[in-house]
C-alpha cells in the first residue's frame, strides 16, 4: 500500500524565465502550497547565490534563505533574508559553547549583505554550514512520524538506506547549525538529515534537483508508513462519531460557554473541525494515552500548547448540557496544570507565565475545537493539531509514540528569542477578537458598517436575504480582509428558525457573538387611508417583529458567554419625527428604538449594551433607495429624482449629506469601548434635524 502522491508542480519553462533568487521563492511557494510538505509558518529554504558586493564590485556568495516570522507557502522576494556566507563562516570563531547560543543572533545582522532589513531567522546556520548550494527544511508529516518514534534513529536507517543521516532532538540553534554541516560535510553520499523529533533537511546542487529531493524523501517516508502501519489506526474506535449535524450542534452549544470561561483576558474567536482525522483521534482508544503526551515538533506546540484539553463527553449519551456544567472545572484544572508546568520549568530569566488556557478543546464523537486571539490563529493552531495527530497515528503505527520532554518543550515555548518575536508584534486593533454581525450586511450601511468594524479588527457574519448580493459583498471583503474574517448567512429576519439558524451558523464560524447590528429594513411611502394591511404588516414584519427575532438570538448568546457585548440598532429619524405619508415605516421604526430601550434595561446586568444609531436621507449605496421609496419621496417633495439629494442637504441643519460610511462611524462607536458606558442611548447621524432633537 502506497500512500497519497505528491504532485511534482516544478515547470522547467517557467523556471528558466527567472534568476536563482527567484527559483528559490519558486521552489519555496510551491512546498508551501501542500500541507503535508510543512505547515503554515513552518520550515525555511535556502540558496548561495553569487551576487556582486555593492561596495568592493567583487563577486561574493550570498546566503538567500527565509527571514524571521515567514511561511513558504505565501512569501514573496522579500520574505527571504541575505547574508554574506563568508561573514558567516566567521562566526565559528565567536561562538563559544551552547550555554551562549543566543548571543550568537545578536551576531547575524553584521552579517546582512545589501541592507536587506528582513530580520535573519534562528535557523540560518543551519543552512549556512551545509556544503550544498540549495537547502530545503520542512515539518512533513510522515517523516516527523518517524523522527518522533521512540526507534527513529533505527528507522531513518531501514527507510532511506544510507542516503539520510539522523541527529537526535536538539533545539535549532548555532550548535545544530554546526552539526549538520559537519554530517553533510562528512557524508557525501548523503541527501538529508532527519532531526529527531522535529523535521528534515534535503539538499541539492540546483533549485530544481533539491526541490524533488524533497518530494522524493517525503514520499518514501510516507509509503513506508503506508505499507508498514498497524490497523486499524489509534487501537480502533472506542466510541461512535455523531452525525455532522447533530456535531455541529453540540460545537455551537459549547463554543460560546468556552469562550466566555477563556477569553476574560483576552478576547478569543474559535474554530471547529470534524474531519476524519480529527474523529479518528478523538473517538480512538489511544486518545486517552496519546493527547497528555503532548506533541514533539516545536512548531506544532507554539501554536497549540504542548497538550489539549479532552472534554469528558460520551456521545452514545450525549449530555451537554452535563458538560456545559463541568466545564469551569475543567478549564480551571487545565490552568492549574499550565502553571504547574511553568513552575516546573521556568528559568531565572523566563518571560511572566502566558495565557494559561487551553488552545485545543478535544471532543469525543464531535471534533475538535481551538480558540486563538484571531480565527486566523485559532485555524492554523487546528491544522497544526492535526499536523500532531497525522505524526502520533504515523508513529504509533510503525513503533511507539514519543512527545517532547517537558523541559525541552519549556525551553522552546519561553525561548527569549520567541518572546523578543512575540513582543514586536503589533499592538491589536480595538476589536481584536470580537465577533460581530450585521443583518442588511450585503446593502449600503450594512456593508460600510462591515467594513469599518473589519478594519478595526472583527470578525464580521453578513445577514442579508438577497442571495447574489450577499456573495457578492462577501467575496468583495474577504479580498480585502481575508478569508479567515469574513462569513456570510443568507436569512429572513421574519423567519425565526431561519434567524435561529444564521446565529447558529455564526457561532460555528467564529465561536460566539460580541457586536450584533439590525440593519436590516426597507421603506414605504403611502398616505394613511391609502395604507394597506399588507403594507403595514409588512413594515411591522421586517422593522419590529424583525428586529426583536434578530436582537433576542444575539441576546441569547451573549448573555451565555457572560462577556456583555454591543447591540445596535440601526433605526432612523421618522423613529422620532413624524413624517407624513410614511406611517407603516415610522410606526416600526418607533417600535424598533423603544425596543432598543427596553432591552438595554434588562441587558445591563449581564454588560449587555443597547443603542441605537438613526440615520436620515442617506441615498448613496443604499439599496431601499434604488427603488420606489426614491421616487415616491421625489414626488412627495415635488422634485425630481436626481435633485432629491440636494433637497434633504439643504433641508439639514448642517446643509451636509449622509452617507452609509457616516452611520457606520456611529455603530463602531457604539461597538467599541469607546462607548463602554453608553447603554440605552440614541445617536442621530442626520446632519441636523430639528424635529428628531431626543427630548
Amino acid at each position: 500500500m502506497s500512500a497519497a502522491k505528491l504532485a511534482d508542480l516544478w515547470d522547467d519553462a517557467h523556471a528558466a524565465t527567472l534568476d536563482e533568487p527567484g527559483q528559490l521563492l519558486y521552489r519555496s511557494n510551491l512546498l508551501g502550497s501542500d500541507l503535508r510538505i510543512t505547515n503554515f509558518g513552518g520550515g525555511n529554504t535556502s540558496a548561495k547565490v553569487p551576487m556582486t558586493d555593492p561596495l568592493t564590485r567583487a563577486e561574493v556568495t550570498v546566503l538567500w534563505v527565509k527571514g524571521s516570522g515567514g511561511d513558504i507557502g505565501s512569501m514573496k522576494r522579500d520574505g527571504f533574508s541575505t547574508l554574506y556566507l563568508d561573514k558567516l563562516e566567521n562566526l565559528k570563531g565567536l561562538y563559544r559553547g551552547l550555554a551562549h547560543e543566543d548571543e550568537m543572533v545578536g551576531y547575524l545582522p553584521h552579517c546582512t549583505f545589501d541592507l536587506n532589513p528582513r530580520a535573519a531567522s534562528i535557523d540560518t546556520p543551519l543552512h549556512a554550514y551545509i556544503p550544498h548550494r540549495h537547502v530545503d527544511h520542512v515539518h512533513p508529516d510522515a517523516v516527523i512520524a518517524i523522527a518522533a518514534s521512540q526507534n527513529a534513529e533505527r528507522l531513518t536507517r531501514d527507510i532511506f538506506g544510507g542516503e539520510m543521516g539522523f541527529l537526535p532532538w536538539q533545539r535549532p540553534g548555532f550548535d545544530l547549525g554546526l552539526k549538520i554541516g559537519q554530517m553533510a560535510a562528512e557524508h557525501p553520499e548523503y541527501v538529508g538529515v532527519v532531526l529527531g523529533g522535529h523535521g528534515v533537511f534535503t539538499w541539492g546542487e540546483t533549485s530544481r534537483d533539491c526541490y524533488r529531493t524533497t518530494l522524493r524523501i517525503l514520499q518514501k517516508a510516507a509509503d513506508w508508513l503506508a505499507a508498514h502501519e498497524k490497523a486499524p489506526a489509534f487501537g480502533g474506535a472506542r466510541v461512535n462519531a455523531l452525525d455532522a449535524t447533530a456535531r455541529s450542534a453540540v460545537a455551537t452549544r459549547l463554543m460560546p460557554e468556552i469562550r466566555g470561561r477563556i477569553s476574560a483576558g483576552e478576547y478569543k474567536v474559535g474554530h471547529f473541525d470534524d474531519s476524519q482525522a480529527v474523529l479518528d483521534f478523538v473517538n480512538s482508544h489511544a486518545l486517552a494515552d496519546l493527547a497528555p503526551m503532548g506533541t514533539s515538533c516545536p512548531d506544532h506546540f507554539l501554536r497549540t500548547k504542548i497538550r489539549p484539553l479532552v472534554l469528558p463527553f460520551d456521545p452514545a449519551k450525549p449530555d451537554v448540557d452535563g458538560l456545559v456544567g463541568q466545564l469551569d472545572a475543567l478549564a480551571e484544572a487545565y490552568r492549574q496544570d499550565y502553571a504547574g508546568y511553568y513552575e516546573r520549568c521556568k528559568r531565572p530569566t523566563s518571560p511572566a507565565m502566558r495565557d494559561p488556557n487551553a488552545v485545543i478543546w478535544l471532543v469525543p464523537g464531535v471534533g475538535m475545537l481551538s480558540f486563538a486571539r484571531d480565527r486566523a490563529t485559532a485555524r492554523i493552531a487546528a491544522e497544526f493539531y492535526i499536523n500532531a495527530i497525522n505524526v502520533m497515528r504515523g508513529a504509533s503505527g510503525v513503533d511507539r509514540y514519543v512527545g517532547l520532554a517537558e523541559q525541552e518543550a519549556f525551553d522552546i515555548e519561553y525561548w527569549l528569542l520567541e518572546e523578543a518575536k512575540l513582543q514586536r508584534m503589533p499592538k491589536p486593533k480595538p476589536l481584536a477578537g470580537r465577533v460581530a454581525l450585521v443583518t442588511g450586511g450585503a446593502g449600503g450601511i450594512g456593508k460600510a458598517t462591515a467594513i469599518r468594524l473589519l478594519a478595526e479588527g472583527a470578525c464580521v457574519v453578513l445577514a442579508d436575504i438577497d442571495a447574489g448580493a450577499l456573495e457578492t459583498a462577501q467575496a468583495e471583503l474577504r479580498k480585502a480582509f481575508g478569508r479567515d474574517v469574513v462569513a456570510g448567512v443568507q436569512v429572513d429576519v421574519t423567519q425565526e428558525e431561519r434567524v435561529q439558524g444564521a446565529f447558529e451558523q455564526a457561532v460555528l464560524q467564529f465561536g460566539g457573538l460580541d457586536i450584533l447590528v439590525s440593519n436590516a429594513g426597507i421603506a414605504s411611502a403611502a398616505a394613511f387611508e391609502d395604507t394597506t394591511l399588507a403594507l403595514w404588516d409588512r413594515n411591522m414584519d421586517i422593522l419590529a417583529k424583525g428586529y426583536f427575532l434578530v436582537a433576542r438570538a444575539g441576546y441569547r448568546i451573549m448573555k451565555s458567554q457572560k462577556l456583555g457585548g454591543s447591540i445596535i440598532f440601526v433605526a432612523s429619524k421618522n423613529g422620532l419625527a413624524a413624517s407624513p405619508g410614511a406611517s407603516a415605516y415610522c410606526t416600526a421604526k418607533a417600535a424598533e428604538i423603544h425596543l432598543a430601550r427596553c432591552l438595554a434595561l434588562e441587558g445591563a446586568p449581564y454588560g449587555i449594551r443597547v443603542n441605537t444609531v438613526n440615520p436620515d436621507a442617506v441615498l448613496r449605496g443604499s439599496r431601499i433607495w434604488q427603488g420606489e421609496w426614491r421616487d415616491q419621496r421625489a414626488a412627495s417633495n415635488k422634485v425630481s429624482v436626481d435633485d432629491l439629494e440636494e433637497v434633504y442637504r439643504q433641508r439639514s441643519l448642517l446643509k451636509r449629506s449622509v452617507y452609509p460610511e457616516d452611520i457606520a462611524e456611529g455603530v463602531f462607536f457604539f461597538a467599541s469601548d469607546l462607548s463602554a458606558k453608553s447603554t440605552g442611548n440614541i445617536l442621530n447621524v442626520d446632519a441636523g434635524n430639528a424635529q428628531s432633537f431626543t427630548r
